[in-house]
């Protein structure tokens, strides 16, 4: 076999690669072979139909056909390894015929790993905050719990915040009506962040009984785009006012919203969950500034053809999400005033970061010998056994077919381990701590 090389760009090369007279033979003979095995012929037990009729009854194109789809890529992968091919993507094809019409040699065109020089990657400096709850971490959770499990008494006084209120409201954005914007009958607790900003305050003051206009402005960032940034005004009628009286924290509280027996067990282990929290908060702050320092470091080219792949998939995320509200795809491109190829513009950038950040990572894997051993393997497999609660077996024969991905996603992170471990991080100050969620489990 002969097989040419030659460069396009530094993401893409192309193969010629002659095709043996000999091993095209030694493939259409093996091709026959399979083909009449299956064939139905009558007069003919399967297997043992002659050449010349099977040829008569289906032609030989049909067994050239199956010799070129087993001999191709069995030539290509030789001309790979022969000049050592970093591929990336599947090759696309072209197969040259003599006069005869006889395939004579293909010609492969295949993306590959672009050249990287890494230089140190290594004492990344990198600012971290702390890994730590403090007592107001945890005194926001037991807020939050004593609020979960305060009783709603009526009372006969205006809306305050922190009530919880039994209302009707009917939105309208120019004068129209929009979709999610209306309800009967809803059971609100009042309060400024469960509300797009102005709805909450319009609603302080009114009485059981009352109707009243309440205007309102979606954030520019809504995630609603044909509302981000638009003012509103909304019908609201209260039918009835509660307050929530907060049960006092003692051993009896703690009994009762989580399985330990008292109030000073209770904050231990709220302050264990924060805690874990805040250290895994911690971690995704530097993974990112981390990345953002690495991709700052190295300009190589990308291919095209990874980049389009990054873009398709997270448009196709975008229709999963929208699904999922319930909305159709098409109103939401009509909404957003854009259309699919102005969101593929979009996307662009972000898959582009995706993709060097990618490829950069596994050239840092590949530099400093990092691999998924089966050890590793074994490991995730049953933390998502455990995450999903399903059997072994089960995330096993889930994750077969998407093996590679499984793998790939363990050498990054143990990659991302060993740059967070070789960095070099100091402490942010502590005023720019940034706050915790108002929520814990018991």
């Amino acid at each position: 076999m002969s097989a040419t090389f030659k460069q396009i760009d530094p993401t893409k090369v192309e193969l010629e690669i002659e095709i043996p007279p000999g091993d095209l033979q030694k493939a259409r003979d093996a091709a026959f072979r399979d083909l009449a095995r299956k064939a139905k012929v009558p007069g003919f037990r399967p297997g043992h139909v002659p050449r010349k009729i099977f040829e008569q009854q289906y032609g030989t194109d049909l067994i050239s056909e199956r010799a070129i789809e087993e001999l191709v890529p069995e030539l290509y992968m030789q001309a790979v390894r022969e000049h050592k091919v970093e591929q990336l993507t599947r090759p696309e094809w072209q197969l040259i015929r003599d006069d005869d019409g006889n395939p004579v040699r293909f010609v492969a065109t295949v993306t590959i790993r672009p050249k990287i020089e890494l230089g140190e990657y290594k004492g990344i400096e990198l600012t971290s905050v702390s890994e730590k709850a403090d007592d107001e971490d945890v005194e926001r959770s037991m807020a939050a719990l004593r609020r979960d499990s305060a009783t709603l008494v009526p009372v006969e006084r205006p809306v305050a915040i922190g009530d919880v209120v039994t209302l009707d409201y009917e939105g309208r954005v120019g004068g129209e009506p929009f979709e999610g914007g209306k309800a009967e009958g809803e059971s609100a607790e009042i309060r400024e962040d469960r509300f797009i900003p102005g709805f909450a305050a319009g609603i302080v003051g009114m009485k059981a009984g009352e109707t009243k206009e309440v205007t309102a402005r979606f954030p520019d960032e809504y995630g609603h785009p044909e509302l981000a940034g638009k003012d509103a005004s909304f019908a609201v009628t209260v039918h009835e006012v509660k307050e929530a009286e907060l049960p006092p924290l003692d051993d009896a509280f703690a009994s009762r919203v989580s399985n330990h027996g008292t109030l000073l067990e209770l904050k231990v282990d709220i302050r264990k969950r924060l805690d874990a929290m805040a250290a895994s908060r911690a971690r995704r702050g530097l993974t990112a500034q981390l990345m953002d320092g690495l991709l700052e470091r190295y300009d190589f080219p990308l291919p095209d053809a990874l980049v389009g792949h990054e873009v398709e998939s997270l448009l196709a995320d975008s229709k999963s999400y929208i699904t999922r509200l319930g909305r159709e795809w098409s109103d939401y491109l009509k909404a957003a005033e854009k259309s699919e190829d102005e969101l593929r513009t979009q996307y662009g950038e972000e898959a582009r970061r995706r993709v060097k950040s990618t490829l950069l990572i596994e050239a840092i894997a590949r530099a400093e010998g990092i691999e998924a051993t089966t050890q590793d393997i074994e490991a995730e497999i049953n933390a998502l056994a455990e995450q999903y609660g399903q059997p072994r077996e089960r995330i096993l024969e889930m994750m077969r077919p998407n093996i590679d991905a499984l793998i790939g996603g363990i050498v990054r992170t143990k990659t991302l381990d060993f740059l967070l471990d070789s960095a070099k991080i100091s402490e942010a100050p502590e005023e720019t701590k940034s706050a915790p969620d108002e929520s814990s489990s018991s």
